[in-house]
């Protein structure tokens, strides 16, 4: 299937990789460049070097502790030790992270180069590689130094999935989750009658991609509605970037952010915007499907620190999406620390 968007193509299914392989052949490249992580250098891309000419491959270490200043040096130096030029392409193939390492690498190499997205984990699927944002962490905060940078196409395999752990999975099932809270009541009623993950993740990807791309295609510059898709993300990041800053067992994005959406669901119904039956149905979702941790009060302090950072406040108020109902959003509600403090403290005592 293919979704055409304003600025690029999204080409989904079994057949995604034959309109790769259509897509580079009818440019004239200089020259393309492959970056990967360990695991998808591995198990994804002995699956894609076929689909395209001769190129080059760089390979960074997987996981978020890449998604720092120090590894863009390193694709940079790859870059131009092989006299990569403006006519380059670079091909993101992995998750989240590469993608947005991957292009904003792109976006400043040489003031930019093209580049396009062939996401292997669910995540970046159904979410990540969709809307141009780009970007690395900096200090352990999330994201904070970045471009919005569209690729010039975008390449989904699902059968990429079957290369994950099913706690991989699970992760990027948050952000399905995510989208179907804020602009699709009846698809997350569906999920929540049947208590299992979905059997088609065709289906699953092209309606998440659908309602992103509806969002992002009307507000590109995240400055108004886009907001909406920040729902779980100011708890959530804070959560995240807290394990983050230890580097020990860090929690995967989409834990982060399940945990995010049930302190924020809370919030939601605690300033009325949500009503009460409505937050237990989701929280209860939730926690029927991932295992999070208990946060003591000296993390709930990190979590804190972090959001009072996080790139989404503005003079120097503490911004956050709520819920206004199942498929319905507030976007720019303040939130105290207080507030905050209380939702985690409600999401310990919910998930002990």
């Amino acid at each position: 299937m293919k979704i055409k968007l304003s600025k690029y193509s999204v080409y989904i299914g079994d057949d995604a990789l034959q309109h790769l392989q259509k897509f580079v052949l009818s440019k004239n490249y200089s020259s393309i460049f492959v970056l990967t992580d360990k695991n998808t250098n591995k198990h994804c891309y002995p699956v894609i070097k076929r689909f395209l000419p001769q190129h080059s491959t760089i390979t960074i270490p997987p996981g978020e502790e890449s998604k720092k200043y120090e590894t863009c040096s390193t694709i940079w130096i790859e870059l131009a030790g092989d006299q990569a030029d403006r006519k380059s392409l670079l091909v993101n193939l992995g998750g989240g992270v590469i993608g947005d390492i991957g292009g904003l690498c792109a976006g400043l190499f040489k003031r930019g180069i093209d580049f396009i997205q062939i996401p292997t984990t669910l995540l970046s699927q159904a979410d990540a590689s969709i809307g141009g944002k780009t970007g690395i962490d900096f200090f352990h905060h999330k994201n904070v130094i970045g471009l919005f940078n569209n690729p010039k196409a975008v390449f989904i395999y699902p059968g990429f999935i079957k290369t994950l752990h099913t706690r991989e999975v699970l992760s990027g099932f948050a952000e399905v989750i995510k989208h179907y809270l804020v602009a699709d009541k009846k698809a997350f009623e569906n999920l929540g009658s049947k208590n299992i993950l979905p059997p088609d993740w065709n289906k699953t990807i092209i309606q998440s991609i659908k309602i992103k791309s509806s969002i992002t295609e009307n507000d590109p510059f995240d400055t108004g509605m886009r907001k909406a898709l920040n729902f779980g993300h100011t708890i959530g990041h804070g959560i995240e970037s807290s394990f983050l800053q230890e580097g020990v067992s860090p929690l995967l994005h989409g834990e982060a952010v399940a945990a995010g959406m049930i302190c924020e669901s809370f919030l939601s119904a605690e300033k009325k915007l949500l009503d009460k039956t409505a937050m237990n149905r989701i929280i209860s979702f939730i926690k029927r499907l991932y295992e999070l941790p208990v946060l003591d009060e000296k993390r709930m302090e990190a979590v804190i620190d972090f959001i009072r950072n996080d790139k989404k406040n503005e003079y120097h108020k503490i911004h956050c999406t709520l819920l206004g109902g199942i498929g319905t959003v507030r976007i720019n509600q303040e939130i105290t620390t207080e507030e905050i403090f209380l939702s985690m403290r409600f999401y310990n005592s919910f998930i002990q």
